[in-house]
C-alpha cells in the first residue's frame, strides 16, 4: 500500500521561510510527476508546483521566484522550499504523486494528508 506523508508546515511571519517535505512509502516500482497543491479556506485546491522524474518544473504564477520544488528520486521524496512568504500563502498544502506500485502495470494518483501553513504576524 502506497502512502504519502508530509511534514514541515507551521506558523511563520510574513517574509519568512518554510520547507515542506513529502515521502512516499510502500511497494513502489516508479514515481513520475510529483507536485504540491494548496487549498485555502473557501477556495478550490490549486497547483503550486510540480516536478517530473527528470527534474522539469512548473510553478503557479503566484509563487514563481519565491518557491522552489525539488525531489530525491532514490527516496521517492519531494520538497517545497518556500521563501518570502505572504499571508495569502496561508493554506493546507498537499503532496501529490503519480506512482506505479510494484506488480502494477498502471500508475495511480496519490495524495498526502495535508499540512497547514499559516503566514501571519
Amino acid at each position: 500500500q502506497v502512502q504519502l506523508v508530509e511534514s514541515g508546515g507551521g506558523l511563520v511571519q510574513p517574509g519568512g521561510s518554510l520547507r515542506l517535505s513529502c515521502a512516499a512509502s510502500g511497494s513502489i516500482f516508479s514515481t513520475r510527476v510529483m507536485a504540491w497543491y494548496r487549498q485555502a479556506p473557501g477556495k478550490q485546491r490549486e497547483l503550486v508546483a510540480k516536478i517530473t522524474a527528470i527534474g522539469n518544473t512548473n510553478y503557479a504564477d503566484s509563487v514563481k521566484g519565491r518557491f522552489t520544488i525539488s525531489r530525491e528520486n532514490a527516496k521517492n521524496a519531494v520538497f517545497l522550499q518556500m521563501n518570502s512568504l505572504k499571508p495569502e500563502d496561508t493554506a493546507v498544502y498537499y503532496c501529490n504523486a503519480e506512482i506505479r506500485p510494484q506488480g502494477s502495470l498502471n500508475s495511480n494518483n496519490y495524495w498526502g494528508q495535508g499540512t497547514q501553513v499559516t503566514v501571519s504576524s
